[in-house]
């Protein structure tokens, strides 16, 4: 095969391999941008191909098994904060507003202001928890609790 092998590279391979009849080359730029080509033997060549060829099957490897969105603290607290609609916060948003008001006034003290910090303040349970010194577990099963609580009491308005 003459000329570049046609395959895509990992954006740091700085190096370019090529063969020209029995002739071999890696190109590269200088710390100047200058384009710089050199000679190579074929074995120097087959090394640069077969690095190019792992890289390619790592790159592959990544593309099609491993999720591309970078997993940090932030990110997680905003997934956190993306909520799912469970059947009780559907019951919960057809309430009017003076129903759920006084629905919230009937929870438990601790559910009441979890509540009112996740619903209304807009904190998710990871920031509820560090700002109460729990577990985000312990928050999430307070609101899984009063959510169900809410519910009960809802039903018994309507």
């Amino acid at each position: 095969m003459d000329g570049n092998p046609k395959r895509r590279k990992y954006k740091d391979n700085p190096y370019t391999i090529k063969k020209e009849g029995n002739t071999y080359f890696v190109s590269f730029k200088d710390v100047l941008g200058t384009i710089q080509e050199l000679e190579i033997t074929k074995e120097v060549y087959q090394i640069f191909d077969e690095f190019e060829l792992k890289d390619l099957s790592q790159m592959n490897e990544f593309d099609n098994h491993i999720e591309h969105s970078e997993i940090y603290e932030n990110n997680l607290e905003k997934r956190a904060k993306e909520k799912t609609i469970s059947i009780e916060d559907d019951f919960i948003q057809k309430a009017t507003f003076e129903e759920l008001k006084k629905a919230i006034e009937m929870l438990p003290k601790v559910q009441k202001r979890r509540v009112k910090k996740y619903y209304f303040q807009d904190m998710g349970e990871i920031e509820i928890a560090n700002q109460e010194g729990v577990s985000q577990k312990n928050v999430s099963e307070t609101l899984k609790a009063a959510r169900k609580n809410l519910k009960k009491f809802l039903e018994k308005f309507n």
